[in-house]
């Protein structure tokens, strides 16, 4: 019985592998448009996808970044400034695709931008940081696809919407936890609205990588400015022991964050070539090997997992 069931997932998986292997035709003349391309996941995705030949559209929050990557990829890749918190320069940069893809249409969109807030408790945080996450997270990659969706319809499309285990496990970072699971929500109900119109959406859910969001030195920087500014009566709660254990505990997992960014984009490559892309991809064997076998674990094991090893704070009872 075992030998045959282990045929079978053999099977399985061989037929996926082959399956997925099959990449789309005429790449050459397909636009994808990415959107937080100065750094990280964004910017190698750019020159990933300018090598492989495809016609990138790549949205910079700031003109050096634009430039920077201009200067590293061929003449095919163009850019434009986007701030996705604007509603002005999201329609600016709609027109902006549509006067380049004309009827052909926008065969993908890439919404990668993102920011993260400070790395500590979520009692710590400001309400304008919940809003500003939400804002850049959430609102902002809604209202992009929302406005270059017509262009994606036309071309029978792919999006792809880069999310975070963090949206699939959440234990700390509470409003990007919420941002990202929002991403799935929003990505889940938009699949299932668009098939009848052959448009793909895929989800790609990284684990820790480092990239500009996980610097260490800004990072734990970040951490330190929160603690002097929340009120005294939440600094007695919790106690300097306390947020000690809780740095150092932050600093040894930005330490321990991949540096292999193609893990990433491989993923995102793969949802936008692929004839048969994936619905979710779990990037890093931190993702595919603890965070997302913890999301099926009972709620009451995964937090016990999870918070087995957290500091008490000084008021704890």
């Amino acid at each position: 019985m075992w030998l045959y069931l282990a045929a079978l997932v053999g099977l399985y998986y061989l037929l996926r592998w082959y399956r997925e292997r099959q990449v789309v035709s005429d790449l050459r003349d397909k636009y994808v448009f990415i959107t937080g391309c100065d750094s990280g996941f964004g910017n190698l995705l750019a020159r990933q996808l300018d090598l492989r030949g495809l016609r990138v559209l790549a949205a910079c929050l700031t003109e050096k970044g634009a430039e920077q990557l201009r200067d590293q990829t061929s003449d095919r890749l163009e850019t434009v400034i986007l701030d996705v918190t604007k509603t002005e320069s999201i329609s600016a940069a709609t027109e902006w695709v549509k006067e380049r893809v004309g009827d052909r249409g926008l065969w993908g969109l890439v919404n990668n931008a993102g920011i993260f807030h400070p790395l500590c408790c979520t009692e710590w945080l400001k309400i304008e940081t919940y809003v500003d996450v939400l804002k850049v997270n959430l609102i902002g990659l809604m209202e992009v696809t929302l406005s270059m969706l017509p262009l994606v319809r036309k071309a029978q499309g792919r999006i792809v919407n880069v999310s975070s285990i963090l949206g699939r496990v959440a234990f700390f970072g509470g409003v990007y936890c919420s941002s990202k699971y929002g991403v799935e929500a929003f990505s889940d109900v938009l699949r299932r609205e668009l098939q009848h119109f052959r448009v793909k959406i895929s989800i790609v859910e990284p684990g820790y990588f480092r990239t500009g969001m996980t610097d260490l030195l800004w990072s734990l920087g970040r951490i330190k400015q929160a603690w002097e500014e929340v009120p005294s009566h939440i600094k007695e709660a919790y106690g300097q022991k306390f947020f000690d254990a809780h740095h150092n505990g932050v600093k040894q997992g930005l330490l321990r964050c991949s540096t292999n960014l193609n893990l990433v984009t491989d993923c995102m490559e793969h949802a936008l070539i692929s004839v048969h892309p994936r619905t979710r991809y779990s990037a890093g064997w931190d993702s595919q090997f603890f965070f997302i076998p913890l999301s099926y674990l009972p709620t009451s094991l995964a937090d016990y997992i999870l918070t087995r090893s957290w500091p008490k704070p000084a008021q704890a009872v």
